[in-house]
């Protein structure tokens, strides 16, 4: 009895050791590892580098052992950023057909792993690394693994940020007292500028331009970063999505955006004409750039804490604000049709066609196309 008991547990024991030893280590690539450190306006990153050859043993896998919070690149390219600690494997013949090398650079960035090897083995893989392989598809499609880079997002944020700051401060040494109109909350509730003294009665002149010119930045800083965020692929194929080439796209979309607003303000004087509502159009013009300015600048404040602190949490938050800003500025119109309500002598279908003709309408349609850019 005793026999055949220890019979059973040598065949389990053989067999066993039989499956254990099915994946072979061919290749250990655990020493060859090389830092550096990469640094940006923000940060301060360690890089890992090594050349992985996938000439040898081409019927192979090679078997990644990554930590959490890392970005892989391959051939300078992003390949994967990992929120968590994932082990995966990948046959040597797919990534012989994509980069067509016989050596492929990888490069690792992480700052939080000073003190730990970095795995990387190449071995032999049969079903178990099929299965690795489809685990790492599941783990991409739930969101554990995501597909941009933080490194120039994090650079250009802060240029851009500094920038306006900038600007702004030399906007309040040279027009202190405007730029407190302008940025007076209590304007959106008083709405002062639909009176008689209205103060903001001069839109073509350098003060009201400049002013144009800085908001343009901010949101033309953060429509640069939902691309980044949401199409990154169009810029990759576009531009680049290096530094310089976001520091540009920024200034050329603030100065975009600063002639669409002078457009839509000699709309918006047109309009008021059709309608005859006298010179309300600055009125109207300059409350809702207030609330531009103020959605727009806690939209930037919140995207800084998380490029700075949690930047893989950066796309839900974008496509909260995102949403939050919409309700928002709808809001916003419905105070100014009180506004003009209580304001002027006109009937309430008449202002709320203006209202639709000139500012929901034009909304609508450009909300539709940032739905279609986040999804």
């Amino acid at each position: 009895m005793f026999a055949e008991m220890l019979r059973l547990i040598l065949i389990f024991f053989f067999l066993t050791a039989a499956t254990l030893g099915y994946s072979q280590v061919l290749e250990n690539y655990d020493q060859e590892w090389t830092t550096s450190e990469t640094k940006s306006f923000a940060s301060r990153k360690e890089q890992y580098n090594l050349n992985l050859n996938i000439a040898t043993f081409p019927e192979s896998s090679v078997r990644f052992e990554i930590p959490a919070q890392s970005t892989i690149f391959l051939e300078g390219k992003l390949w994967r950023l990992f929120q968590k600690d994932t082990i995966f494997s990948v046959p040597l013949a797919d990534l012989k057909h994509e980069f067509g090398k016989d050596t492929v650079e990888v490069t690792l960035v992480n700052d939080q792993i000073r003190s730990r090897s970095l795995p990387l083995k190449i071995t032999k893989v049969m079903n178990a690394g099929r299965e690795d392989i489809s685990s790492v598809v599941k783990a991409s499609q739930s969101g554990e693994v995501s597909r941009f880079i933080p490194q120039p997002i994090e650079d250009f944020y802060f240029t851009s940020l500094v920038g306006i700051l900038f600007l702004l401060a030399i906007y309040r040494m040279a027009y202190p007292y405007l730029l407190g109109v302008l940025l007076q909350p209590l304007a959106v509730i008083n709405a002062e500028d639909f009176s008689e003294s209205g103060s903001l009665q001069k839109f073509f002149s350098f003060d009201i331009l400049f002013y144009l010119l800085i908001v343009g930045m901010m949101i033309s800083q953060i429509a640069v970063t939902g691309i980044l965020i949401f199409r990154r692929d169009w810029l990759e194929g576009w531009i680049g999505w290096e530094y310089s080439s976001l520091i540009l796209l920024w200034l050329a979309g603030a100065f975009l955006i600063l002639v669409l607003t002078i457009l839509k303000f000699i709309a918006i004087r047109i309009i008021s004409y059709l309608f005859d509502l006298g010179k309300s159009e600055f009125a109207h013009f300059f409350y809702l750039l207030r609330l531009i300015v103020f959605g727009f600048s806690i939209m930037i404040l919140v995207g800084s804490y998380f490029v700075v602190n949690n930047f893989s949490g950066l796309t839900t938050v974008f496509e909260g604000m995102v949403s939050g800003f919409f309700w928002f500025y709808v809001i916003g119109v419905s105070g100014l049709f009180l506004i003009m309500v209580n304001r002027l002598s006109f009937k309430k279908y008449h202002l709320f066609t203006y209202l639709c003709i000139a500012e929901m309408v034009p909304f609508l349609i450009l909300s539709k196309w940032i739905m279609v850019l986040v999804q």
